[in-house]
């Protein structure tokens, strides 16, 4: 499952064809470092409404029942419909019945009890993205959540053949412990096979770790604090989500039509739900948690106009929480789940200014993500410092395992799929198995787009095609985006917890057609 190379011999290869024809990789098409990613667009049934007029959504927080020893809530997961498009109403698949699903706050090493209610008529999984989770609590892609209103055992697929799969009736508690930094993590559905559709019907939420160490830095906070789900949608014309499943039941059968195997696109740019938004913001600092929550599309953010001296996004946080120190970027390559967590000073803009977010990868109705209004002057006593967190040093002199995994085309039960070492995702194969505490490097080779996630584990990018991690590559992340023939390397140690996880492209679609292994920390 895994293949070696020297280290020299496989960051010779980086960068180029020479990676493909030394992994064995045959790629349907490649892309170009500047494309959307690896996909095909899906356009939609009825007239698209002009961007800007929408207000902003901020997703609601949940209050927790407290206990002494943890907070408690309950979710249901239920049909609803929202008013998406305006006039409109689309037929959405919800936590609480909302999307995206209400936010979770929580205290670092306070630990959450999470008790989901599945009143959809499929079984469903939840996965708490980023989080340093136990196994049996981590979302496994087989630990499934079967309906509250009943589900013969029989319809649940090839993936039941999994003797270690923890099956719950109508509901379940996950338990998250939370011993961890803060940070911007998200939780959605991860059930086997199916997880591309049902996070494109709704199941999606962010979950925010806070702790002292943030609390300390006088960050912009409050109402100046603003989580951005962006994720692209297409629709029917009748208005429901558009989504090319192989089986539109979402019951046996995985995949998506032929033409989408690559990845699907949406024509439309969601941020919190709403379509291409607009929210009115004061002359000051605004912290801006970004999450990419698409299915396939890669977006490059810049603001429009850029401040007056250029820049523009200040980074302070990676997808496992705060940089070493800040760093200042114009523009922002974001693939799916990956999460920046960003301040932006609007107090460089004369009032009345209208700044647009644009995605520099789109063309047409893609190209543009949101809009602020610079529409007051107020005082601001928030900063950004020179020192962010603590970042405990990871060299390669601490790894004990260095481990190789090839990202490619293949076949799965006869059909066009996408494998990780050549194999197909089963539960009953495993790709690794790093020992409780050690510290190993991993390296992934691509042949086309792909973005690579490791559950439990954050970890630190030692190289991107054989050279020094680039300037987007900063912090501790938990998903990492290879592009058309690139190799890189992470480090990771494999700490917290024993038990069976996954990793896996983020790409959706690559996901449900077997781009997924699994490694067992022991």
């Amino acid at each position: 499952m895994t293949r070696r190379l020297p280290r020299r011999a496989f960051l010779g290869l980086a960068g180029g064809a020479g990676v493909l024809v030394a992994a064995g990789i045959t790629a349907p098409r490649l892309l170009a470092q500047g494309a959307p990613g690896t996909g095909e667009l899906l356009r939609s049934g009825l007239p698209l409404p002009e961007p800007f007029r929408v207000p902003l959504p901020i997703p609601p927080v949940l209050r927790p029942q407290r206990t002494a020893d943890a907070d408690h809530y309950t979710i249901t997961q239920r049909a609803a419909t929202a008013e998406i498009l305006p006039g409109v109403r689309t037929p959405i698949w919800g936590y609480d019945g909302i999307f995206p699903g209400p936010t979770i706050e929580s205290r670092r090493g306070r630990t959450v009890v999470a008790r989901h209610r599945n009143e959809l008529p499929v079984p469903t999984v939840v996965h708490l993205h980023g989080g340093h989770t136990p196994a049996d609590s981590d979302g496994y892609p087989t630990d499934l959540v079967l309906p509250r209103s009943g589900w013969s055992i029989a319809h649940t697929g090839h993936g039941m053949a999994d003797a270690r799969a923890r099956i719950s009736n109508g509901e379940r508690d996950y338990v998250f412990p939370l011993r961890q930094r803060a940070a911007t993590l998200w939780y959605h559905d991860h059930r086997m096979d199916f997880t591309g559709p049902a996070v494109y019907r709704g199941l999606a939420g962010f979950h925010l770790v806070r702790d002292d160490e943030e609390d300390s830095l006088g960050l912009p906070s409050g109402d100046r604090e603003l989580p951005l789900m962006i994720a692209d949608r297409s629709f029917d014309e009748d208005g429901a989500f558009a989504y090319p499943s192989l089986d539109r039941s979402l019951r046996t059968t995985p995949g998506v039509e032929s033409a989408y195997v690559e990845g699907v696109f949406g024509d439309v740019i969601l941020v919190n739900g709403a379509p291409w938004p607009v929210h009115e913001v004061a002359a000051v600092k605004y912290r801006l948690r970004v999450l990419n929550g698409s299915n396939a599309r890669r977006y490059d953010l810049a603001l429009d106009p850029p401040p007056p001296g250029g820049g523009g996004f200040v980074q302070i946080g990676a997808d496992q929480g705060l940089l070493d120190a800040p760093r200042e970027h114009d523009h922002l390559p974001i693939a799916p789940a990956e999460r920046y967590d960003l301040v932006v000073d609007f107090g460089r803009y004369p009032v009345g200014t209208e700044v647009t977010l644009v995605n520099r990868l789109g063309t047409g109705s893609t190209a543009k993500v949101m809009r602020f209004v610079v529409a007051r002057r107020a005082a601001d006593d928030s900063r950004v410092p020179a020192k962010l967190g603590e970042i405990p040093p990871l060299g390669r002199d601490q790894a004990t395992t260095t481990r190789d995994f090839s990202f490619r085309a293949g076949t799965v039960h006869g059909r066009a799929g996408w494998v990780i070492g050549g194999e197909p995702f089963s539960p009953d194969v495993m790709s690794a198995s790093p020992r409780l505490g050690d510290t190993e490097i991993w390296r992934f080779v691509a042949d086309i787009h792909h973005p690579v996630h490791l559950h439990l584990v954050g970890f630190r990018i030692l190289s991107r095609g054989g050279r020094p991690p680039g300037p987007f590559d900063g912090g501790i992340k938990d998903t990492v985006d290879l592009a058309p023939g690139e190799s890189v390397e992470v480090i990771a140690r494999f700490d917290g917890y024993r038990g069976r996880y996954v990793f896996h492209c983020h790409n959706a679609e690559h996901e449900d057609m077997a781009m997924m292994a699994n490694f067992e920390v022991v």
